[in-house]
């Protein structure tokens, strides 16, 4: 099985309409990045695509998450991020997320500006990578239901 039919059943998982969300978002962040390893975790809570300059998912910085009702930016070293428009959400020591309204929501200005941000201490590394290639790290077999119940 290829990587792009492993993927596409992931992704078939999900409602069409967050099945397309997640799908575009996942491109638009891959946009960003033309080097480095795309790792992809189908894990118990959520499918996730990472951006990393290692094959180690220790060394991503940032990913695209899918849960049932909606996608997920997440910003790994988050809380260190400068946010003047006041997009990040979240409390914790370190990660930071943007809840996506619309795959579109990942080319806005601010979100943009973060993503940079986010990719600055990473860009040497990710410069000396290979192109952008996409790592199936884990596939969990019991998950939390991909569409929303009830």
């Amino acid at each position: 099985m290829t990587v792009d039919s492993q993927i596409a059943g992931f992704l078939e998982k999900y409602t069409p309409e967050i099945r397309s969300q997640l799908r575009d978002a996942r491109e638009r962040l891959r946009g960003y990045f033309p080097h480095g390893f795309e790792l992809v975790f189908d894990n118990y809570n959520a499918l996730v695509f990472a951006i990393s300059p290692t094959e180690r998912p220790k060394d991503a910085f940032i990913s695209v998450a899918g849960y049932p009702r909606w996608a997920t930016l997440f910003f790994l070293h988050g809380a260190a991020l400068d946010d003047p428009h006041g997009l990040l959400e979240g409390t914790g020591k370190q990660v930071r997320s943007i809840r996506l309204k619309r795959a579109e929501d990942m080319n806005s200005k601010g979100t943009a500006e973060l993503i940079h941000q986010a990719a600055k201490p990473h860009e040497t590394s990710l410069r000396a990578s290979p192109l952008l290639s996409t790592v199936i790290c884990t596939v969990v077999v019991k998950q939390r239901p991909r569409r929303p119940q009830g």
